[in-house]
């Protein structure tokens, strides 16, 4: 089979840039749309048709907002490609949110990028901790997860199907 077009550039091939934007900034729609459709297929038949869209508008923007919040997104050439949030979850713990890796851009290690990158600003503003989780038909989340240093808080020989969301933890390393 020919390949029309070139495998898409790694990370490090890359020049990207880091935004810090507000939820309703239009570069965060393709995150949002995308996570809809991609939550929708995943879990529509577990969670219900529309629940997506409940989940991602389950929090207030303002949540995702400094000092507390972030949303980064990462974009290539103009072009929204990755991204990820976080909210405060405890008084030392930040609680990431909405990682996604636009689909034509995956296995580019684009999402452990934006892992590092909210690690790296959630430190800065102060937090000591991240919590998080995945939903059981995420297994890429669940490896990025487990091969980024994050102790699961779940049996991780049981069937995730039994288990609503897959929780993470993680200490972060303070940072000036």
């Amino acid at each position: 089979m020919e390949q029309l077009t070139a495998p898409p550039a790694r990370v490090e091939d890359s020049a990207l840039t880091v935004l810090n934007l507000p939820m309703h900034d239009v570069r965060v729609r393709p995150l949002l749309d995308e996570l809809a459709r991609e939550y929708d297929a995943r879990y529509g038949n577990l969670f219900g048709r529309g629940a997506a869209a409940e989940e991602l508008n389950r929090y207030p923007a303002a949540e995702f907002a400094a000092p507390g919040g972030a949303l980064l997104i990462v974009q290539e050439n103009g072009e929204s490609v990755a991204g990820g949030a976080f909210r405060r979850h405890g008084p030392s713990t930040a609680e990431f949110k909405r990682i996604w890796t636009h689909s034509a851009h995956r296995r580019r290690g684009l999402a452990r990028f934006v892992l590092a990158e909210l690690e790296a600003l959630a430190a800065r503003r102060g937090y000591s901790r991240v919590y998080l989780t995945t939903g059981p038909r995420q297994p890429e989340a669940k490896h990025l997860y487990l091969n980024s240093g994050y102790e699961p808080q779940f049996d991780v020989a049981a069937d995730p199907e039994t288990i609503k969301f897959l929780a993470f933890t993680k200490d972060l390393e303070p940072r000036g």
